[in-house]
């Protein structure tokens, strides 16, 4: 039997504890570009040890509910997810008892996972999703996996 977690949507505050949500609201920090273009600047802490690299990420359709029963971290790095498109995503995030929550983002959000923050898999909900990605390129270990004895069911609100 899996246990449900209903999506909610994503917000900086109720995200803060798991990483940043990186976004375009509020007016630009600074205004560039002879005055055509709006600077948001400095949305997320790079975390790592090691080299960053910028990586594009492509991942298949889900639909919801969809089965949770596996996250991950990644403990020498933050790890940015930037979509390609406006279509939102579905951010999941677990503290560290690894009791998960679940997140929608805004069309033409992004966010990243501080280091050592449990996560889900990329979730794309509009079709296949194309996302850059801004995390520790380095050798050596940096992923560690955590499945679920009993799976959960993700859920819309």
């Amino acid at each position: 039997m899996s246990r449900d977690i209903q999506v909610q949507p994503l917000t900086a505050e109720a995200f803060a504890p798991f990483g940043d949500v990186l976004n375009c609201t509020g007016a630009p920090d600074k205004i560039i570009n002879a005055g055509l273009c709006g600077r948001f600047h400095d949305r997320a802490q790079v975390d790592v040890d090691g080299r960053v690299g910028v990586s594009l990420f492509r991942s298949e359709l889900r639909r919801l509910p969809c089965t949770l029963d596996l996250v991950e971290r990644h403990p020498l790095g933050s790890q940015a997810f930037i979509p390609m498109s406006i279509d939102p995503f579905l951010v999941i995030v677990a503290d560290t008892d690894l009791q998960p929550r679940a997140f929608i983002t805004a069309p033409g959000e992004g966010i990243n996972f501080h280091r050592g923050t449990w996560h889900g898999v990329l979730t794309p909900l509009s079709g296949p999703g194309l996302f850059a990605v801004i995390d520790r390129v380095s050798e050596g270990p940096n992923l560690e996996e955590h499945v679920f004895e009993e799976p959960y069911r993700v859920v819309d609100s």
